[in-house]
């Protein structure tokens, strides 16, 4: 997810700087995703606009390809001391978590705003965003995301624990899942060297192990989407992206996870949707990574040229806390728009959309700049090799 390096440091090697861009390009693709389903527009607009912006899933998938190449960079920085890194990561991603976290609850409190957006309809796109209110029990919901465990759960065990108070938080449960678990085996396998390659294999099989399993177990011992090994496969891609600027026999493997990636996503059988979120992001993984590669390649010049302009690597900078809050800011703005305007549609899509955006953008770039920032100048380990990381 968010970009390790500190603002202070100076990398060894040049630092990746289209994978920020891409950041940002994906946080904002999972904020429209959230946004334009609330939109009353004609069914024909509608089934145009979700075909668009409705693969939420597909972006969260390429995020998690991201902190494959992040995290066994900035592993390497710790040499062995997994305690540290861990700390590290606790101190980097939770105070802006907990704080959105208490205002999406705060949110939740309120009246649900679908009765002041009566073309919404139950069953809905929408209905499957917002949440109609506070879930219960509330204790266990909110212990439940507040140790991010939603990927530990069975599918009935908690009705909807992944997404029952912030939505974008189940992402981050599989990731807390990803760093444990990462950081146990660069004991046994070194980040900075070739034991970049078993890392990627062991993340493969964890994701065959996962998807066989989905396709095996009865539904109610299935566990939620959070679950680790039902992501695997994408860490994996960025795991060997890692590996991929060293040579042919990383580009093979580089490959190789691509390839056993794309078909884990074509398993999922008929369902279109399914497939292309499984199975899209492999492929725009690996444009982006030749991208960053040979950026003045005529093919990758317009990709090279969007990631790399100075307002998408800005909102690469604020990409994490716009993940997190974009859904409780909007759902509490149409509340209050949608009341103002007595349910005029007109009205209520010239005000809320434009003023989602802003205030989303806006508490994003504060939460950024005011808490972000400052716990990311804590004090860091001193190691020979900085981290490339994006």
């Amino acid at each position: 997810m968010p970009a390790d390096t500190l603002p202070h440091q100076r990398p060894a090697q040049p630092r990746l700087h289209l994978f920020d861009g891409l950041r940002g390009v994906l946080a904002v693709y999972v904020m429209l995703g959230h946004l334009a389903p609330m939109l009353p527009l004609a069914p024909a607009w509608a089934r145009t606009i979700n075909f668009l912006f409705g693969h939420g899933f597909a972006a969260v998938n390429l995020f998690f390809a991201l902190s494959g190449l992040v995290i066994v960079q900035s592993l390497a920085r710790f040499e062995g001391r997994i305690g540290a890194f861990w700390l590290a990561r606790a101190r980097r991603l939770l105070p802006v978590y907990y704080l959105v976290l208490a205002l999406a609850i705060a949110g939740l409190a309120l009246p649900a705003p679908f009765a002041v957006m009566p073309w919404l309809h139950q069953g809905d796109i929408a209905h499957q965003i917002w949440e109609s209110g506070l879930p219960t029990p509330l204790g266990v919901h909110i212990l439940v995301h507040i140790l991010l465990a939603q990927g530990a759960l069975l599918r009935h065990s908690l009705s909807d624990a992944q997404f029952s108070l912030l939505g974008p938080s189940w992402s981050l449960s599989t990731e807390w899942q990803f760093y444990a678990l990462i950081a146990l085996l660069s004991l046994r396998f070194r980040p900075n060297t070739d034991g970049l390659a078993p890392l990627v294999w062991i993340f493969l099989c964890l994701a065959l192990a996962g998807r066989a399993y989905a396709a095996l177990a009865p539904l109610d011992w299935q566990f939620h989407r959070a679950f680790l090994p039902n992501e695997a496969g994408y860490f994996a891609l960025g795991i060997a992206a890692a590996r991929f600027w060293r040579g042919v026999r990383a580009a093979n493997l580089f490959l190789v996870a691509l390839l056993i990636t794309i078909a884990l996503g074509a398993s999922h059988g008929t369902d279109g949707p399914m497939m292309l979120e499984k199975s899209l992001p492999p492929l725009i993984w690996a444009l982006v990574v030749n991208t960053q590669r040979a950026p003045d390649r005529r093919c990758f010049q317009p990709i090279a040229t969007l990631l790399g302009h100075p307002a998408v690597q800005w909102l690469g900078a604020i990409s994490y806390p716009l993940y997190l809050l974009n859904e409780p800011v909007s759902r509490t703005l149409a509340l209050i728009i949608g009341t103002a305007t007595d349910q005029n549609k007109l009205w209520f899509s010239l005000l809320w959309l434009p003023l989602s955006l802003a205030l989303s953008i806006g508490l994003a770039a504060l939460l950024h700049y005011q808490v972000e920032r400052r716990f990311m100048r804590t004090r860091r380990p001193a190691v020979g090799m900085a981290a490339s990381a994006p």
